[in-house]
């Protein structure tokens, strides 16, 4: 039993930790619905504009989604194919979601991260800017998203496969914790 406490104590923390960067990346939106609206206006109402504008926009767009992915993972949001899964027993589900993060996520999690890392630090050697002039800098930041990515959703499914394990192990220690239920919120 000290095993699948220790576990919930990891999900629970992870989960924490998902919700409030997910939390935060959230208000993401919102600076992206004013700059794109502030191009759209600047384009077509004053005949102008800021290629530094129209980059903020992608770099935002790119900081929602990438950073926003291991949440919508932790709150059971992701694409799913449900033919088989939404009638499946509890058990089922679980073998289901440990297999498929075992199989799937984490090896694309960590193969993404190890190309990536070579493309991230070619990024980083030179400082990558804009290749438009009045573009923005720090190019390489913005890189780097895919290796935060990449760990996030790595964190997550560790989460998921004692989430997953508990379920078909130990249901009864899982269930004392409603932070472990899919999507369950605090």
């Amino acid at each position: 039993m000290l095993f699948a406490k220790k576990l919930n104590q990891f999900i629970h923390a992870q989960d924490r930790l998902q919700i409030k960067i997910g939390h935060f990346v959230a208000w993401g939106s919102l600076t992206l619905v004013i700059l794109t609206a502030l191009v759209v206006i600047l384009r077509y109402g004053f005949n102008t504009g800021s290629i530094a504008m129209q980059e903020a926009v992608m770099y935002n767009h790119a900081f929602l989604f990438m950073l926003g992915i291991a949440y919508t993972y932790q709150q059971n949001q992701h694409v799913r194919v449900d033919v088989f899964y939404s009638k499946a027993s509890p058990k089922r589900k679980a073998w289901i979601n440990l297999l498929g993060v075992i199989f799937l996520v984490i090896p694309s999690m960590f193969y993404l991260f190890w190309t990536g890392w070579d493309y991230v630090s070619a990024s980083w050697a030179v400082k990558e800017t804009s290749s438009e002039s009045g573009g923005l800098a720090y190019l390489y930041l913005l890189k780097t998203l895919i290796l935060i990515m990449a760990g996030l959703v790595i964190l997550q499914s560790f989460s998921e496969t004692a989430k997953a394990w508990l379920q078909l192990h130990a249901a009864d220690a899982l269930s004392k914790n409603e932070s472990t239920k899919p999507g369950g919120t605090f």
